[in-house]
């Protein structure tokens, strides 16, 4: 273990930090997308409800390989078919699409959730002091309920950090396509799938205990 941690150590690290670069930009366009789709569903229209639920539940159902599969193949052979022929999507913007979209989808329930968490009296003080839906939801709602989404946020956000172990399968370069290319130089599996074990496992416990200790402060300043 110690020989392949001299040898592959640097490779690791970097692997380590492709695969946050790729949650954290993941992460970012789920928000913007969770963002959007939430409004829709708490909105009174029904055909941005119906678009809204129609996103959530069809992305859900559909296996993050798969529609990685599709993001990287699909889409490219889609759009040649078209015209486009030099049209092509590296394995960090199709794997960044992919996790975005599937990452999105959970988003908006996190944030429809914290929204309807917050007492509806207050949209109700918000209009009647002449703020109109836009406003009072930028400046009254959202704030409130983004406090109450954080442990949630972080805790999807380390759903996503395993979710993107997935995306070895379309070569991406993150911390399990390097242990497979590791494994495969040393035969020695079991002391490879170990160190890249405790990698992951180090990361996400203390991101486990930062949400717990945001969860504590924030049911704190609530109560």
């Amino acid at each position: 273990m110690i020989a392949i941690i001299q040898t592959y150590g640097s490779m690791l690290v970097q692997a380590l930090g492709k695969t946050l670069l790729l949650t954290l930009l993941s992460l970012s366009f789920a928000m913007i997308i969770g963002l959007i789709i939430s409004l829709m569903n708490v909105g009174k229209n029904r055909f941005f409800n119906f678009f809204g639920t129609a996103y959530v539940d069809g992305v859900r159902g559909v296996p993050l390989i798969v529609l990685a599969y599709f993001i990287y193949f699909g889409v490219p052979t889609g759009v040649k078919m078209m015209g486009f022929q030099d049209f092509r999507l590296t394995a960090l913007q199709a794997g960044t699409i992919a996790l975005a979209m599937n990452c999105g989808a959970y988003m908006a329930e996190i944030i429809r959730a914290g929204i309807e968490s917050i007492d509806k009296g207050q949209m109700e003080a918000s209009r009647s002091l002449g703020l109109n839906y836009v406003k009072t939801m930028r400046l009254v709602i959202l704030p409130q309920a983004f406090r109450v989404m954080i442990p949630s946020i972080i805790n999807q956000f380390i759903i996503t950090l395993k979710d993107t172990s997935i995306l070895s399968v379309i070569g991406f370069p993150e911390l399990t396509n390097m242990g497979k290319t590791i494994a495969g130089n040393t035969f020695k599996s079991l002391q490879t799938w170990a160190i890249v074990g405790i990698m992951y496992m180090i990361v996400i416990v203390a991101l486990s205990k930062v949400a717990k200790r945001v969860e504590r402060r924030v049911n704190l300043g609530r109560g």
